[in-house]
């Protein structure tokens, strides 16, 4: 089934049903990137040294080195993945498993839930569910073209990038472009606290989970290229879906639950995502912030699971 988890669920060890064998990618074999904006490298830093959640390992603050590099100023959308796998025939991990992790409050009304988290039962097993149908076979993506692409997992997100001449971003690659270089800033557009009167991003608006004001104008994914941009031109960097890197996920502690954290995530091989989603809010999970992170098994996929991608040159 999935184990537990707050942001979005990872799967547990299940079989899945191997429709077909997905093709070799081609490197560069895809289109050309989508608007991608180069950040100049430098010395810079990883993390916060004002941690909200120490446990996800947001601090200390390090300092690390990156080299020039571009990143796309939006996520992929469902438009761009589907003509992805319209040219190669490419099958996603959620289509092979025959069932992905979705977000109840998102269900249609006659959705059959086959399963849930015992700790987060907001987050149900749909048979069916795929980046194709994100709800389940009663769901379509047709009037979601321009939002980001769903349900989709490490591997799905990185064949994407190596078919388009990318790679996805590291942790630190994701932080620069997102504070804008170095400078200290707890979101991309600064300091200061989105909240329903001040809407920056997408991320939940009420009371967590049943009750979603939907002020910002969304139950689930806005467009790719919804609310204003940085300073730097990227959209959505906060809210919206979760986005892969490709770094394993560490937690840099010396404390006995870090260790346990370490073993189990390197045990399944976790990865970093970052930027929080739809489902963030402060009283619950304050993870729409730049230092902010969260760690997921590579063949995991949900509701609000997301990518872009990354250049090392052009």
């Amino acid at each position: 089934m999935m184990s537990s988890g707050c942001c979005a669920p990872a799967r547990s060890d299940t079989p899945r049903e191997k429709t077909q064998a997905s093709p070799a990618i081609v490197a560069g074999g895809g289109k050309r990137p989508d608007n991608p904006i180069f950040v100049r490298g430098g010395r810079t830093y990883v993390g916060t040294g004002r941690p909200e959640l120490p446990q996800d390992g947001e601090a200390p603050r390090r300092p690390v080195r990156v080299k020039d590099f571009y990143l796309e100023a939006q996520t992929v959308t469902v438009a761009r993945f589907a003509e992805f796998v319209a040219e190669t025939g490419y099958v996603t991990e959620a289509e092979e498993f025959g069932w992905s992790a979705v977000f109840f409050g998102l269900l249609p009304p006659d959705a059959v839930a086959t399963g849930a988290s015992p700790d987060t039962p907001w987050w149900v097993r749909i048979e069916g569910a795929n980046w194709r149908q994100p709800e389940g076979p009663q769901s379509s993506v047709k009037d979601r073209q321009d939002h980001p692409v769903t349900q989709v997992s490490l591997r799905d997100a990185t064949a994407f990038a190596t078919w388009a001449g990318g790679r996805l971003p590291t942790e630190a690659e994701w932080e620069h472009a997102a504070r804008g270089g170095s400078a200290d800033r707890r979101f991309p557009w600064g300091d200061e606290e989105p909240d329903e009167a001040n809407i920056k991003c997408n991320i939940w608006q009420g009371q967590f989970p049943d009750n979603n004001t939907c002020v910002d104008g969304y139950m689930g994914t806005a467009p790719a290229r919804s609310f204003e941009p940085s300073a730097e031109g990227f959209y959505n960097l906060m809210g919206n879906v979760w986005e892969w890197t490709g770094d394993l996920f560490r937690v840099r502690s010396v404390s006995r639950m870090a260790k346990m954290r370490n073993e189990a995530a390197a045990a399944g091989g976790d990865r970093t995502l970052k930027g929080g989603s739809f489902l963030c809010h402060i009283s619950y999970c304050y993870r729409y912030r730049i230092a902010a992170r969260m760690n997921l098994t590579p063949d995991s996929a949900a509701s609000n699971v997301g990518f872009r991608i990354a250049f090392s040159d052009l």
